[in-house]
């Protein structure tokens, strides 16, 4: 196979990584790239302790440089097919990786709905960036991709991340038994929604300060550490 031939294949296998990139007063967020491994893994490994109580099991292999390239693959698929989009989390005064958050399960049809999800490293919790990185996300949803219903997902003791879905104009609709498998054991978790018309859809959530306050937690529902 000459060069060029050898070259499209390569890209045929591996599409070029999405170019979209949205902006807080604080943040800036763009998809994850191949060049981020580095300190992608070491803030994960830095904050380990804090996010795999929240998090399905990590493999093994989970912080390797060939584990992430597969994962970067596999998110920009996703990308490609409109299925799912990941963003990285990157503070705009140092470029310093924070977090990361996604729209995942992206479903078309009579559906137009999908799941978001997050999750921060340890070093820049209590700081208020995933508030600021979620309502970018909305926007995302209901601008750009046109979603009519955003989906959220949390585990009952991880009342920081209710009171950040509430705050953001997500409702609480439901409580799934044993809905994920997290950390090993199968977890309930509480179902939260918000609608593109939410101010017309739903009458003004509760303030959030009448949601018991405790130390913020790692993540919900968005786990960049396996492909499921």
């Amino acid at each position: 196979m000459g060069g060029r031939a050898m070259i499209g294949f390569l890209k045929g296998l591996f599409p070029p990584p999405p170019s979209e990139n949205l902006e807080t007063t604080r943040l800036v967020l763009r998809p994850p790239r191949l060049s981020d491994w580095a300190e992608w893994a070491n803030l994960r490994e830095r904050s380990r302790a804090f996010l795999t109580p929240w998090e399905p099991t990590w493999p093994k292999d989970a912080l390797t440089r060939s584990a992430y390239r597969d994962r970067v693959l596999y998110y920009a698929q996703e990308w490609h097919r409109g299925s799912g989009y990941l963003f990285f989390l990157f503070r705009k005064e140092d470029r310093r990786l924070l977090g990361g958050i996604s729209i995942a399960e992206v479903r078309r049809g009579i559906s137009q709905t999908g799941t978001t999800g997050y999750w921060m490293g340890e070093p820049h919790a209590h700081q208020g960036y995933m508030s600021e990185a979620l309502q970018a996300m909305i926007g995302f949803a209901f601008g750009p991709l046109a979603l009519h219903r955003l989906e959220a997902a949390c585990m009952p003791g991880n009342v920081p991340s209710r009171k950040l879905l509430l705050k953001s104009g997500f409702r609480e609709e439901g409580y799934a038994s044993k809905y994920l498998r997290i950390n090993g054991e199968w977890a309930d978790h509480i179902l939260f929604a918000r609608l593109a018309d939410a101010a017309q859809a739903w009458p003004a959530a509760p303030e959030a300060s009448k949601v018991m306050s405790t130390p913020i937690l790692a993540s919900a529902r968005c786990h960049f550490v396996s492909k499921s």
